[in-house]
């Protein structure tokens, strides 16, 4: 008899240990069960950790709670300003109601992507190459706005869209290629101009005080001989003032019965010989 009671004993134990198998569901942190029991959604979603059901009457559903990265793939479309563009973008979302993600809709992830690939249609043909290039913050924001207005009936809620890449045709990048370039041309030429003008100003400034002071240049002559001299050429070229035949005429002029003195010295000094470029020297 006291077999007979340990053995009942035992097949109950065994019976109760295949029943906890069969019973207990382990949810992990990042997830929450939903439970249908015979086909039908009962009570509120389980927290993570231990949980039993009803072994062949409930089913667990595991729902992923975290932050799910898709890739857009990329879409082609004409903007605005008729430029075939393709884009492709990411969305980032997560499941906020476990439920409603697994009643009130198939796929939640491919209803996601479907809708994500729409909107990004859409804004292409909304906006401008312009403000695809250079304004894509304000085009995130709009596209989020437009994924995120349907999914949160779905239990789903986007926290972030971003435009990864712009493709353009390569006729259109060449004519950008041309315009920037003819664009840093003409900035160039325009500093080239200011620079011409201020130079002018300075040599114009620079002239009418050596013509207030002809000792100024007399020196800037000499600093100019000296500096052709530091270059350790084979021939210097030694130019004579005009000032200087100025004063051997006026001196001339008032020279009395040697008063063509000045006019033959300075008709000596003009029939100088001049240097050739090749070491020569040529008469005037």
């Amino acid at each position: 008899m006291l077999q007979q009671v340990l053995g009942a004993v035992v097949v109950l134990c065994c019976l109760g240990l295949v029943y906890f198998a069969m019973a207990a569901r382990v949810v992990k942190q990042y997830e929450r069960g939903v439970l249908f029991r015979l086909g039908r959604l009962a009570g509120d979603t389980r927290a993570p950790g231990l949980t039993l059901v009803i072994p062949f009457v409930d089913r667990l559903h595991k729902v992923n709670m975290q932050i799910v990265t898709l890739p857009i793939p990329a879409q082609e479309g004409i903007t605005r300003d008729n430029v075939t563009v393709r884009v492709d973008a990411v969305v980032y979302f997560r499941v906020v109601d476990a439920a409603s993600a697994l009643v009130k809709v198939e796929d939640y992830k491919f209803a996601v992507s479907q809708m994500a690939q729409t909107s990004l249609r859409s804004i292409i043909g909304k906006s401008d190459l312009d403000d695809l290039l250079s304004n894509r913050e304000k085009l995130n924001q709009g596209l989020e706005l437009m994924i995120d207005s349907p999914a949160v009936g779905w239990g789903v809620q986007v926290d972030r869209v971003e435009i990864k890449d712009v493709s353009l045709p390569d006729a259109m990048k060449r004519s950008m290629a041309r315009q920037a370039e003819a664009d840093r041309e003409r900035r160039a030429r325009i500093i080239n101009a200011d620079a011409e003008l201020q130079a002018s100003r300075k040599l114009a400034e620079a002239a009418q005080q050596m013509s207030d002071t002809p000792a100024a240049l007399q020196l800037r002559l000499l600093q100019t001989v000296m500096a052709v001299s530091a270059e350790k050429n084979s021939t210097l070229v030694l130019p004579i003032p005009v000032e200087l035949l100025r004063f051997l005429e006026r001196g001339g002029g008032t020279a009395g019965p040697d008063g063509d003195a000045g006019q033959r010295a300075t008709t000596a000094l003009a029939e100088q010989p001049a240097p050739n470029g090749d070491g020569t020297a040529s008469y005037g």
